[in-house]
């Protein structure tokens, strides 16, 4: 169970980090973007890591604040869930 879930949570990062380089890409070809809530919602969904990484690495969404902001702490709700459980 917990090995699947591993698996579940690297998948997750790893589309996410490509989404936010689709996204970039889209962005720089004037081209139709992914909606901010659609980025966020793969956060939320357990690609945080992930997410974190695509703006560092895509510098993308680095001055948004809900990007800025929101992403590390939604990372550390889920640190907490984890904790929790």
């Amino acid at each position: 169970m917990t090995e699947t879930i591993i698996y579940i949570l690297i998948g997750i990062n790893v589309l996410t980090f490509f989404v936010y380089g689709w996204d970039k890409w889209k962005a720089k070809q004037g081209k139709w973007r992914i909606p901010e809530a659609t980025l966020l919602m793969l956060a939320f969904a357990g690609g945080t890591i992930g997410a974190l990484l695509g703006m560092q690495v895509w510098h993308h969404k680095t001055m948004h604040l809900k990007f800025k902001y929101g992403l590390p702490l939604i990372f550390l709700a889920q640190i907490a869930l984890i904790a929790l459980l």
